[in-house]
């Protein structure tokens, strides 16, 4: 059985995509990142509770804040890149429940009444959407370089609350020269899937 989606969009968002590492000057327009985000809103998450938020890295002054806190080999992409996104769970994502799951407004308190329980979550389902928000960039043309190299709690702290756990910084754009390294094996279908 072949997939359904035509092989040229297989190829924009799997077998083509990369991890940019260089960007041209091009900007990325807020009408680009509200068009990948209607998309990617689709994407499923446990009892709809959508704990991702994007933080657009957008002034100087915010840009050189946040590269501060990015490890050495990711200042340089994270400086010129044209837009970058900070990808954050937000743990009080039990607030939006009752409007998010309808049927069964009960969840905010009977299953999320807990921190700890909604941290697991959160970071669980915002990873999930954070996939799904790589994907967007690709299908909208763009490159993405998504990178957990830098200081978790120095980014929290400088841009969201206690609230929110940031989870990936992602450099946004069309890829500049030299953007990709050398593409990275992968496991084979009988190393990944067992039938019980």
């Amino acid at each position: 059985m072949s997939l359904v989606l035509d092989p040229a969009a297989q190829d924009l968002l799997f077998r083509e995509a990369r991890t940019a590492n260089t960007f041209t000057d091009e900007p990325v327009t807020d009408e680009q990142v509200r068009a990948i985000y209607d998309l990617v809103k689709y994407g499923p998450t446990s009892m709809n509770q959508s704990p991702l938020r994007v933080t657009l890295v957008r002034s100087p002054e915010a840009r050189e804040r946040l590269v501060r806190h990015m490890a050495e080999g990711n200042q340089p992409k994270t400086a010129a890149a044209p837009l970058v996104a900070i990808l954050s769970a937000d743990n009080e994502f039990h607030e939006e429940l009752p409007h998010l799951f309808p049927h069964f407004p009960q969840a905010k308190d009977a299953v999320f009444a807990e921190r700890p329980v909604r941290e697991g979550s959160a970071a669980l389902n915002a990873a999930l959407q954070a996939a799904y928000f790589i994907i967007g960039v690709r299908a909208a043309g763009l490159a993405a370089g998504p990178m957990t190299g830098f200081d978790f709690e120095g980014v929290r702290k400088e841009f969201l609350d206690d609230d929110h756990t940031p989870l990936m910084v992602v450099s946004i754009g069309r890829p500049g020269p030299d953007a990709w390294f050398p593409r990275s094996p992968r496991l084979d279908y009988e190393q990944v899937v067992t039938t019980v």
